[in-house]
């Protein structure tokens, strides 16, 4: 099971290329496609998902070309955008109902047993007789994760679900994730670092419309190790630090300096000490090479 997505280029008619000849290809389990805000990722999912057409490129998941035959792939889709609309005042259990006539579900009693199984997977059953209008952020989020399970997806694709979210609702959100990933193509796309550190075995990073980098959590640490180092400064000397060193991200101190993390082959100074790498600094030393 896989999605192979060959030169694919999304220009819209402002001008502006959100997807410039893209190639990857996505297999089984949880993957997280990183990048900040305007990477072009929404555009990316929107495509895959049949929502829009691209300028050119090729889309195919297992044998369905997705391009020619949407109406196959929208069969095994299961798809959370970013922002999923506004609810109605119907209860979780009625709404699901509706969403299973929609998705071709003819019989009722096949209807209720998909509702009951998708609500006790994302532990909605207590709520389940309350208008999804009065949900909380992550209780929508939930649900919107019910509704796309309802036809048993292949592949399943959410967009920026954890934005906004507290983090316990956070943590309810990632917990549903990770039982739905196991035995589909789940491709979430995030800008926050750490849903991918917690949830992903597969990533990639992405900018400008471009994958920059295709790798694992693991490896991607793997690959700095012993390259990151870190420094307290005054943080009137931050500009100093800029121009001298390739300096990934800084913080402030209890003391309210900063700690400056920094990637290099060999010690920059005898100021710096060796600091374990993390997905973060994958993720910045990647957007800085691009942008070099």
């Amino acid at each position: 099971m896989s999605l192979q997505i060959n030169k694919l280029t999304k220009t819209y008619s402002n001008g502006v290329k959100a997807i410039n000849n893209l190639d990857i290809e996505i297999k089984k389990g949880m993957f997280g496609l990183l990048g900040p805000n305007g990477a072009g990722k929404s555009s990316l999912m929107r495509t895959i998902a049949t929502l829009q057409n691209p300028t050119s490129g090729s889309v195919i998941f297992n044998d369905i070309d997705v391009l020619k035959s949407p109406l196959e792939l929208r069969k095994v889709l299961g798809y959370l955008p970013q922002y999923f609309g506004v609810y109605p005042k119907v209860s979780a259990e009625k709404l699901l109902d509706y969403f299973g006539v929609l998705k071709g579900i003819s019989s009722k009693k096949e209807r209720n047993k998909m509702t009951q199984s998708v609500l006790e997977l994302t532990n909605l059953c207590d709520v389940r007789k309350k208008s999804v209008s009065g949900y909380s952020g992550g209780m929508k989020q939930r649900f919107g994760i019910a509704q796309l399970l309802l036809n048993n997806p292949k592949l399943i694709i959410v967009d920026e679900p954890t934005a906004g979210l507290d983090p316990a609702e956070r943590n309810r959100f990632l917990n549903v994730l990770r039982e739905v990933g196991t035995e589909n193509t789940v491709i979430f796309s995030t800008h926050i670092v750490d849903d991918v550190k917690e949830l992903c075995t597969d990533m990639a990073i992405m900018n400008g419309g471009e994958i920059l980098q295709k790798t694992t959590p693991l490896e991607a640490t793997n690959n700095i190790k012993d390259k990151i180092w870190e420094t307290i400064i005054d943080k009137n000397k931050l500009p100093f630090f800029e121009e001298k060193f390739n300096i990934l991200s800084s913080s402030f101190t209890e003391n309210n300096a900063l700690a400056v993390r920094v990637f290099a082959k060999e010690k920059p100074n005898d100021s710096f000490t060796i600091a374990k790498a993390n997905l973060e600094d994958v993720y910045f030393i990647a957007l800085k090479n691009a942008n070099l």
